[in-house]
């Protein structure tokens, strides 16, 4: 089976190369699409060295409609689908998140953070239903383009179908892995904003 990674980046010209790398070295990743959603730094030019495919959305529109749009380019039996900020990111991160959807009764992955920092690891333990690094069969790929998303993350949209569908899922452990936190990318004052964002959808995982 061949495998179509998606990555949405956001001005992430320092860091999608760690992202892009692995999975260049594997053949069972047939492609890689990266939607830039709207970036104002040099993410497409960095992206445009590679050879992959190159979404550039005209301007900021989140992630899960930057997720949509990549989506809608995929034709392959499996679908990856990476944050482009990862730290520490190897190829047995990837085959570990791919290969239960080849070789097992499972319908998606999930994969959890551990060993990387101390911040991502407690949130993802937390709430690891949020995780943005996921494998699934192609054949979700509709029922994911046509999620309501307004007001939701990718993520809570995502396990509201995986509960509606009775989405047979398995969680993964990712170790030594990481993603830049929102406080080091916007400053103190912002990425705390964003971090209260961030507990608001925890509370609506919970919940649901």
């Amino acid at each position: 089976m061949k495998v179509s990674a998606i990555i949405p980046a956001f001005n992430e010209e320092k860091r999608i190369v760690n992202v892009i790398k692995p999975l260049l070295e594997l053949s069972e990743i047939q492609s890689i699409i990266v939607i830039d959603d709207g970036s104002i730094d040099n993410t497409a030019e960095v992206v445009g060295q590679y050879p992959v495919k190159l979404i550039k959305l005209p301007q900021n529109s989140g992630k899960a409609e930057a997720v949509k749009i990549g989506l809608s380019y995929c034709q392959d039996e499996i679908i990856l689908m990476l944050d482009a900020d990862l730290i520490g990111l190897t190829t047995d991160h990837i085959k570990n998140l791919i290969e239960p959807v080849i070789m097992e009764d499972i319908e998606m992955t999930i994969g959890i953070f551990e060993g990387g920092r101390f911040v991502t690891d407690m949130a993802q333990r937390v709430a690891p239903n949020l995780s943005g690094q996921r494998a699934f069969k192609a054949y979700l790929i509709n029922d994911i383009i046509n999620l309501n998303t307004s007001g939701y993350s990718i993520e809570i949209a995502l396990s509201k179908l995986i509960k509606e569908k009775h989405i047979k899922t398995k969680k993964v452990i990712l170790k030594n892995i990481s993603h830049v936190i929102k406080e080091e990318k916007l400053g103190i004052y912002k990425g705390a904003i964003w971090r209260m964002k961030m507990y608001k959808e925890i509370i609506k995982h919970w919940l649901n």
